[in-house]
């Protein structure tokens, strides 16, 4: 069996990545799609007073949303499962950090919006809170996505150390969903007439890792990490990207998953972050 949880807050955001979940997941033997909220209050009224006063009340509330929610995207879902679960608690990401450890989540689909440069700095966002707990596969979808079939995806790499820094388990684990044909992209303004024998063998060493995916590798040189990869993804049709944060102690949490939350932010094309 595989679980899928989908967080929402009944945005058009996030109610698109719920339709996109049901759309990915359908042909998916034993899937399960969890619809996933966690609130602490129901929203004020115009008057500043709390819509409802007690706990029942905000269940009642919450708990037609949700099956609201799986009634519009049950049509889209083929033969996956669909369930619904209300939580309370101040955050969100701790409370789904919780939820995926104890119930073997596979992987969480969820929605990003777009964010100003001084926004994306300072404020983040609770979608790559989740990717920084580098607890489970993230699928991040972006607010204009339509669904496709996903049949090409995208490996980014910077083949340095691949056989110490690439999650391989968690990446076959995402390949295996989908069964897609494989590209591995690696972006350096370095490539210059011809690839480097360090480029090579780190590729020929993460090639033998994913061997049964037949994957192709691709070398852009480019300065721009982003323009790179979404000019190529254009190009080549992608339906799915997926990049690997780094860790790095020394810089701290702003600057770990800078390639990532680039993408999250600015990408067309579906991101699914998987930690190294």
């Amino acid at each position: 069996m595989k679980k899928f949880l989908v967080p929402t807050d009944f945005s058009d955001t996030s109610k698109n990545a719920a339709k996109y979940a049901a759309q990915a997941v359908a042909g998916v033997a034993g899937a399960t799609i969890i619809l996933y909220n966690v609130s602490d209050k129901i929203a004020a009224g115009a008057d500043g007073s709390l819509l409802t006063e007690t706990d029942d009340d905000r269940a009642l509330i919450l708990g037609n949303a949700l099956q609201q929610l799986k009634d519009e995207i049950q049509p889209f879902a083929g033969g996956a499962a669909i369930s619904t679960v209300l939580e309370y608690g101040s955050s969100l990401v701790e409370n789904m950090e919780r939820y995926v450890r104890h119930y073997d989540i596979d992987m969480v689909i969820m929605g990003i919006t777009g964010a100003t440069r001084l926004e994306q700095i300072f404020i983040g966002s609770n979608t790559l809170d989740m990717v920084n707990t580098a607890i489970c596969p993230v699928l991040i979808v972006p607010p204009d996505a339509n669904f496709r079939q996903i049949k090409t995806v995208v490996l980014a790499s910077d083949l340095k150390d691949v056989a110490t820094t690439t999650p391989v388990a968690p990446i076959r684990s995402v390949l295996d969903i989908f069964k897609p044909t494989l590209h591995i992209v690696n972006v350096d303004h370095e490539h210059y007439v011809a690839v480097t024998d360090e480029y090579k063998a780190e590729a020929d060493i993460l090639g033998s890792m994913l061997a049964e995916y037949k994957p192709e590798f691709f070398f852009i040189r480019q300065y721009d990490f982003l323009d790179a990869i979404s000019q190529y993804a254009q190009d080549k049709s992608i339906d799915l990207i997926i990049t690997v944060p780094k860790k790095n102690s020394f810089l701290g949490g702003l600057f770990k998953t800078s390639h990532t939350k680039r993408l999250a932010y600015h990408s067309h094309v579906p991101i699914v972050a998987i930690h190294e």
